[in-house]
Order: C-alpha cells, then sequence, then structure tokens
C-alpha cells in the first residue's frame, strides 16, 4: 500500500528512530567514523545501536502512517525503563495511569473504558469480576510493542471508550537468535520474616499439587444432601430416606455426628507462622531462527519462556472516617507470587505476497497470601481495651492459555505469475486479504481460601496483648473459587489500494465475530464453635483449635454447614457480530481523509447460577420466564469514525494536524449485570450488582498537532473531549461504618475534557558534555464532571468528578547514554492527581486517592555486544499509597522500594 513511504520521509523518520531509542550519542557515532573507541569495539557498537535503530525506525513511522491518535511503546524503551509487566510500561503514555498495579487508566477513565487486546484479537480475563483483563500477568519479556490507541476508528470493536491497548508478541527473528537472562531483587518492605503456612509441594510452580483442592468426600456429601450440610438438614434427609432412631434426641446426635466428620475432610493445616524468605529469582530465555528455502519461502520460528519467584510483605491501615482514632484496621500481608509464562510463534512466507502466523502464549500468574488482620470498630473501640483479629490465607491462581493464526495475503504480480491461465487478471491489482483466528481460556483458582476470626486484648496503643478464636457459627471461613473464561474471536479484512495522478485511495471492510463464555462458581463453608468445655482449646495455632480432637470432641459444640445464599456463582455469555466499511484518501501528500462505520450486533446474558440446587423448586438456574428475560440484553447499532489529517512542514521538517470524531459504546461487565452481592477481590468491597445497567453511548473528539524535527527532537500537543451518556459508575450504598459497600448504576452523563503535551528534546545543545543526555516525557491536564441523575442513592454531590480520574498526570525520563557505548541510564518519574476513589453519599465526604510520586532507576552496561548487566531501583522515594475523606487518611499502605539486578546474553 502507498502510503508514508511517498513522503520521502526516510532521514526524518530514521533521525526520530535514534533520538526515540534514547541513544543520541550513538547516532553521532555512526555519522563520525573517526571518533576513537575502545579496541576492538568500535563495529560492535555500531551493530547494537543499527539494531536499536531498526526497531524503533518501525514504530515511529508507524505512529506516522496511523490515520487516529495512537501512541506506540517499542521493547527497547520498555527494556530501557526497567518495567516488568505491561502494566507498568504502560504508566510511560501519556494520559495513562495505573490502579491497583492491575488496571490501566486512558484519559482518566476507569478500566472498564480500556479494551485490551492481543495482536488484534480479543483475549478474555482471568479477574474474578471484571470482564477486562488485568495487566500485571503479561510479562514485558513476551512483547514487541504495544499500541495505544486513544481515538476509534471503524476496523476496531465498538466498545471503546479511553482508548485501546494492543498487546504485540514478538515476532519470527530475521535470522539465529538466542537469549538467556538470570537476575534477582529484593523489596525494602520484605526483611526477610514473612508469614506463610504449610501449603502444598509444588508451591514454587505456581500451581496446587492437590493439598488445597476441595475433597471428593465434601463433594458426594453435597451430592448425597443436596447441598446442605447442617445439622438439621442432615437430619431431616436421613428420616426422610428411612433411617430410624428411638428418640429425636437420637436423631439429632447422630446427625450432629456426621456434620462434624464431614467437616474433618476440609484442609485445615493452616497455623500460619513465621518463615524466611529468599530473594527474588527471575529467569528468562529465548531461541529462534529464520530459514530460507528456495527462492521465495522462508520457515522461522521463536519460543521463549520466563520464571519469576519472590516473596513481598505489605503494611496496610484503614480508619474510620467517622472515629479515625477509635475505629481502625491494620494488617500484615506476607505475599509469595510465582510467574510462569512460555511462548512459541511459527511462521512461513511464500514472497512478497503471502504470510502466515501462529503465536501460542501460556501466562501463569500466583498469588499466595498469608495475612494477620487486627482492627477495632463500633462493637469495640480502642478504649475497650479488646479487639478483633482475622487470620486468613488466599491462593490465587490465574492462568492464560492463547491460541493466534493469522495470514496476510495481496494478489500482486508474483501470485498472478504463479496461477495458470491468468485465473486472477479479474482481481485488482495489490488487493489484501487479512484474516485471523484466536482461541483463549482464562481461569482462576482459589482453592480453599481460609479466615479465621479470633477476640484480642490490647493495651493502650493498640498492641495485642492476648488472642483466642472466637466463638460462633462464623469462626471460621473457608471458600473455594473458580472461574473460568473463553474466548473465540476470528474475522477477515480486505483492502484495495488505488493509485491516481494527485492522490492515493485504500477502500477497506471486513467482518469479525466474537464469541465469550464465562463460568463462575464460589462455595464456602463455615466452622465454628458455639460453647467448648475449655476456653484454652481456643489458644495455640490454628490447627491445634481446628483439630480433630477438638471438633469431634462431644463437649465442644462444633457446628458445620456451607455459607452464602446460593447467588454467589452465575454463568454468562456475550456474542458480538461486527462488519465495517471505510476509506483512506490521502490528497497531494497533504490532505487525509479516513472515515468508515461500523455495525455490531451484540447480545448477552449473565445468570446466577446456583451449581446445588437439586430440586424443581431450587433450581440451579432459574426457570422463571420474566427472571430470564431480564437476565438478557441485546443491541443492534451503527458506529460511525471520521479521521481528517493535515501535513506539512509547519516550524518543523514534518508536521501533522490531526482531528478524530467518533461515537462508541461500553457494556456493563457480566457479573454487573445480575442481582448479587460479591466482594470485590482487589478493595475488599461489598458491590451490589444491577440487572438494569444499560450500556454507556459515548462521543469522542480528538486534536493533535505532531512536530517531528530532523536532529530527532519531536512534539506533540493533543486536546480531546468526550460526553458520555448514561456512564457506568459506582456509588455508595447504605453499609455499617466498618464495611464499604458500593453498587453499579447509571449516572445520567458525564463528561472529560483533557490536554496532552509530550516531546523529546536532546541535550546537545547545552554544550558537548551534554550530548550524551536527553529528557522525554509527557503530561496531561484534564477536567472531568459527572451528573449523578436520580438513580443515584442520596449521592453527596449531585455533580461531581468522575470516578478515578485525576487532574493531572506526569512522566518524565532523563536518559544519558556513554560516548563509548558501553553504558546507559534512565531516571523515571511518574505522578498522578489525586482522583475519586468512592463518591460519598447522606452528606459523607468523598474519598479521594492521593498523588503517587514514583521514582525509578535503571541502570545498564553493555561489557561486550552480547552481554548485557542491569540494575534498576524502583520507588526510590519510598513513597506511600493513601485514601484520604476531607483530610482523614482512610486508607494508607507502604509499597515499599524495590531492587533488581539482572544479567543477560543474547546472540
Amino acid at each position: 500500500m502507498v502510503k508514508i513511504e511517498k513522503y520521502q520521509r526516510a532521514p526524518l523518520v530514521l533521525a526520530i528512530a535514534t533520538a526515540s531509542t534514547l541513544t543520541p550519542s550513538a547516532w553521532a557515532q555512526v555519522e563520525m567514523d573517526d571518533v576513537p573507541a575502545p579496541q576492538g569495539q568500535q563495529i560492535e557498537e555500531v551493530m547494537v545501536q543499527g539494531r536499536l535503530r531498526d526497531s524503533a525506525e518501525m514504530l515511529v513511522t508507524e505512529r506516522l502512517e496511523e490515520e487516529v491518535v495512537t501512541d506506540v511503546l517499542g521493547s527497547e524503551m520498555i527494556g530501557r525503563v526497567g518495567d516488568s509487566t505491561v502494566a507498568a510500561a504502560l504508566r510511560r503514555v501519556s494520559g495513562l495511569s495505573l490502579v491497583s498495579d492491575k488496571f490501566v487508566y486512558v484519559r482518566g477513565l476507569g478500566e472498564r473504558y480500556s479494551s485490551t487486546t492481543m495482536n488484534g484479537a480479543t483475549v478474555p480475563s482471568p479477574d474474578l469480576t471484571r470482564n477486562v483483563i488485568p495487566l500485571d500477568i503479561f510479562p514485558t519479556s513476551v512483547v514487541d510493542s504495544l499500541a495505544v490507541q486513544k481515538s476509534y476508528s471503524a476496523d476496531k470493536a465498538a466498545t471503546f471508550g479511553g482508548g485501546n491497548v494492543d498487546i504485540r508478541t514478538r515476532g519470527i527473528p530475521e535470522s539465529l537468535t538466542y537469549s538467556l537472562e538470570f537476575g534477582t531483587g529484593m523489596n525494602s518492605e520484605t526483611d526477610g520474616d514473612v508469614l506463610s503456612y504449610r501449603g502444598g509441594g509444588d508451591d514454587d510452580f505456581g500451581t496446587d499439587d492437590g493439598t488445597r483442592e476441595l475433597a471428593s468426600e465434601i463433594d458426594w456429601y453435597l451430592e448425597r444432601f443436596q447441598g446442605r450440610l447442617g445439622v438439621a438438614d442432615i437430619r431431616d434427609t436421613l428420616q426422610k430416606d428411612g433411617v430410624e432412631y428411638h428418640s429425636p434426641q437420637e436423631a439429632f446426635s447422630a446427625a450432629q455426628k456426621l456434620n462434624r466428620e464431614i467437616a474433618l475432610y476440609l484442609n485445615r493445616d493452616v497455623a500460619i507462622e513465621e518463615d524466611s524468605s529468599a530473594p527474588d529469582a527471575d529467569i528468562k530465555g529465548s531461541v529462534g531462527n529464520r530459514f530460507y528455502i528456495g527462492d521465495n519461502l522462508e520457515v522461522g520460528f521463536l519460543a521463549g519462556g520466563s520464571y519469576k519467584n519472590k516473596w513481598h510483605e505489605e503494611e496496610r491501615v484503614k480508619r474510620s472516617f467517622g472515629a479515625p482514632d477509635q475505629q481502625f484496621d491494620t494488617q500484615d500481608k506476607s505475599t509469595h507470587s510465582v510467574d510462569l509464562s512460555g511462548n512459541l510463534n511459527l511462521g512461513v512466507r511464500y514472497g512478497d505476497d503471502h504470510e502466515i502466523s501462529s503465536t501460542s502464549l501460556y501466562l501463569r500468574n500466583t498469588d499466595d497470601e498469608t495475612a494477620i488482620r487486627d482492627y477495632f470498630n463500633e462493637n469495640r473501640q480502642l478504649a475497650d481495651g479488646r479487639g478483633f483479629r482475622e487470620y486468613s490465607i488466599k491462593y490465587e491462581e490465574r492462568d492464560l492459555f492463547v491460541n493466534q493464526v493469522k495470514g496476510s495475503h495481496v494478489v500482486g504480480a508474483q501470485t498472478r505469475e504463479m496461477t495458470p491461465g491468468g485465473m486472477l487478471d479479474w482481481v485488482p491489482e495489490d488487493l489484501a486479504f487479512d484474516w485471523f483466528y484466536s482461541e483463549a481460556t482464562a481461569a482462576t483458582d482459589i482453592p480453599n481460601e481460609v479466615s479465621v476470626n479470633a477476640d484480642t486484648t490490647t493495651d493502650e496503643s493498640g498492641a495485642v496483648v492476648s488472642s483466642a478464636v472466637s466463638i460462633g457459627t462464623n469462626t471460621s471461613g473457608f471458600r473455594f473459587t473458580e472461574l473460568e473464561d473463553t474466548v473465540k474471536d476470528y474475522g477477515w479484512t480486505a483492502a484495495l489500494p488505488l493509485q491516481f495522478s494527485s492522490s492515493t485511495l485504500e477502500l477497506s471492510g471486513g467482518f469479525a465475530r466474537t464469541e465469550k463464555g464465562r463460568t463462575y462458581k464460589e462455595t464456602e463453608f463455615r466452622l465454628g464453635a458455639l460453647d467448648v468445655d475449655s476456653v484454652d482449646s481456643l489458644n495455640g495455632s490454628l490447627d491445634q483449635v481446628l483439630s480433630d480432637q477438638n471438633i469431634t470432641d462431644p463437649n465442644n459444640n462444633f457446628v458445620f454447614d456451607r455459607a452464602g445464599a446460593n447467588n454467589q456463582s452465575y454463568i454468562a455469555a456475550t456474542l458480538t457480530d461486527a462488519a465495517f466499511g471505510k476509506f483512506d484518501w490521502t490528497l497531494n501528500e497533504t490532505w487525509r481523509v479516513s472515515a468508515g462505520a461500523r455495525w455490531e450486533d451484540y447480545s448477552q446474558v449473565a445468570l446466577d447460577w446456583n451449581p446445588y440446587g437439586y430440586t424443581f423448586d431450587d433450581p440451579q438456574v432459574t426457570m422463571d420466564r420474566q427472571e430470564l428475560e431480564a437476565a438478557t440484553f441485546s443491541e443492534d447499532a451503527v458506529y460511525p469514525a471520521l479521521a481528517l489529517t493535515y501535513m506539512d512542514n509547519l516550524w518543523a521538517e514534518t508536521f501533522q494536524l490531526r482531528f478524530g470524531a467518533s461515537k462508541t459504546a461500553v457494556r456493563p461487565d457480566l457479573r454487573e449485570i445480575t442481582d448479587a452481592i460479591y466482594i470485590d477481590p482487589i478493595t475488599d468491597e461489598q458491590i451490589k450488582g444491577n440487572p438494569n445497567a444499560r450500556p454507556s453511548e459515548i462521543t469522542n473528539f480528538d486534536l493533535r498537532a505532531e512536530w517531528f524535527f530532523d536532529n530527532g527532537d519531536n512534539l506533540t500537543l493533543s486536546t480531546y473531549y468526550k460526553g458520555i451518556l448514561d456512564p457506568i459508575e459506582f456509588f455508595e450504598l447504605g453499609s455499617s461504618d466498618t464495611n464499604v459497600a458500593r453498587e453499579i448504576i447509571n449516572a445520567e452523563s458525564g463528561e472529560i475534557i483533557g490536554v496532552e503535551i509530550e516531546g523529546l528534546k536532546t541535550m546537545g545543545f547545552l554544550g558537548e558534555t551534554m550530548d550524551s543526555f536527553f529528557v522525554q516525557g509527557n503530561i496531561t491536564l484534564q477536567e472531568s464532571e459527572l451528573v449523578a441523575g436520580t438513580e443515584a442513592d442520596a449521592p453527596t454531590n449531585a455533580v461531581r468528578e468522575m470516578t478515578g480520574a485525576s487532574d493531572y498526570v506526569v512522566n518524565m525520563l532523563v536518559g544519558f547514554d556513554s560516548p563509548d557505548g558501553y553504558h546507559a541510564a534512565t531516571l523515571g518519574y511518574n505522578v498522578f492527581g489525586e482522583r475519586l476513589y468512592l463518591a460519598g453519599r447522606n452528606g459523607s465526604p468523598d474519598a479521594f486517592e492521593q498523588p503517587f510520586h514514583s521514582l525509578d532507576l535503571t541502570y545498564s552496561w553493555y561489557p561486550t555486544q552480547e552481554l548485557t548487566i542491569k540494575a534498576k531501583m524502583q520507588n526510590l522515594l519510598d513513597e506511600p499509597v493513601e485514601i484520604e475523606r476531607e483530610s482523614v487518611i482512610v486508607y494508607e499502605e507502604q509499597p515499599g522500594s524495590s531492587f533488581a539486578l539482572s544479567a543477560q546474553y543474547k546472540f
């Protein structure tokens, strides 16, 4: 296709690429052959920097070619700054901020407004309560580049709010390449002694060996007693089945004995103890090659894998807004994380016209959390000298497996020559046809999540003097959670380029279909003692308190049952058929117009699921016609998009002015349209769904001016506006002072307007000494407004900011490259402005997450062309995460500073 190649920008692109790879001094080295270099290294330096320029040149060219506003982050930049996950890397893009270390907010809009694809295809989410993908599961080692499209085009899915993040994985290398990297590190909050418990034998591989899984015997009893394991339920079922007893007391005693015996099948080996932690361990490797068969055929592969094992400690404090000195919550948590990844890419290419490639990717991310939480609430305050304690363990394994295949075909001269009888003479010249097929499965497994409640006596400062496991039916909870998300995504695109005397025109269109299914199963049991023969039996470690001897002792009144109201689990599915058409017209290499429209037919269903429903009166899924109709949603709509670009040399060698306008939609997450109340795994807050939640309609406008200078400097100014009808927002629900609850509703309207400034400046103009330094950064300034509307429950502010929208976001980099090419360093600074975390109700103030200033330093040493030694330090300012309500810090967390050292050999 004839696009930017005609604009004769090759020298400019090369200069920009050089600066964008953060190696300004290397450009001078390539130009000045007479500059002396260390013996035996001059050629190697040029080869290294040439490789960096090649990779960056493609990214710059792509940005120039895109008809819509798009930012591209390459693997070289990611590696240079030292980010280990896609989520962390995206903080460097203008207008993007990171929430909970997992979700990316684009232009101040929440994670639901940011869609994610992998190589252009939809992938499922292993997150328990969201459709969006937590981007911390993607290691940067599998990434070739990240493309953030901020204005909509008709070839993308219409669920487009703030932007789309496309994760492009590494492709087939041009020749033999292999690499091996070892690393280690630590966090300042992890002092060597961590909280732990006896787990399974495969924990170092991030998977449970069966130790934590629900015992098959309990499954059998659940079926036997139709999901009801209480003493009275067991007694009634036994009597109904014909078992005879001499007296009601005998029947009750027999059922009570069996009830306790069933409880013994739970894994209660959950004693929390201190253990020693090892330094972080990190290993990555890859190998690939391309083979040439004859004159036209090329085949290749790339295989890689990574493994990371680390410990992290965290201290968290929550305070009640009304009585922060008397009602507060402190938690010490230790997390053992294991990350695994494996990828295999295969490719075949015939001439210049045909290419087929496949990508297989497996990711595993496992967090094993152990925590002790001490708290005071409205029932027991600090002054009472008595408080509460909760012991908890949570083993969460998230897996993502993706298989993709795609092809690109052009009816060019070579294809026509090899086709007999001129069969393709009727096909327009250079007609291009692209297709893709993707299948992916995401799963989350949380077996035997345990919480045990205790009572404490405390001193005047709140320190625990003594503790004992609580009396009551809710003494301990054992939860088993399973999620599986599957996505099938496929489609095709055809494009016809046409060349005229003073213009070029490309006509394109295509079809896509996305099928998604989700099952979420949650099973929870409660085990506790209504009274005990001796209070001493409630002291000691958890495995002793919950021992077989204590539970079966007839003098201890232990009771066991399945908890919940049978509406925590759900099943859901979506189906989207889409077709689009657009044209892309360039006139006199000065004006470019791209316009199109996308039609989408969308259907969705989400149903409460009771896995333990065994009767007509208590079914697994409702049979009520009205409830079934209320659980479904469908819409059929057209989404237009327009992009206009003006190209000139205003004030710079290359100038581009872009304008974009479009209409898009954002739909509620699957679980949000059920009426279940669930616990958000990120915030630990109760969330109430809303079957009446509606999609939001978004009107988008963008204007961007870009200046590219021939010395590599560049400057970009952007402004944008988004108007949202029926925005989907969280509002606070009425709850106790101890628990915070939120609900999903459609507000009346919302809007966001902002300005982005970004650029790169080499510092050589300050003198020869500064020639090795550069500054790169971006600043986003924005305002947002949300009108709550009539559906909100007594909001304190009827008009307020949008949740998660910061007034400003700043990303800055200062880099250094030594003249000899042996050393490089990057100092990165990132901060977001105050952003709304929770909107208050009934006069309670709103809660705001406070600015977080992050300062990161990365240093790289290149002793040879193949070897890289890298040191990185993150969060050097040791900033805390804070949430504030009217000058009261209601949440505080200390993430600590991280330090890492790695060595990579790459050929």
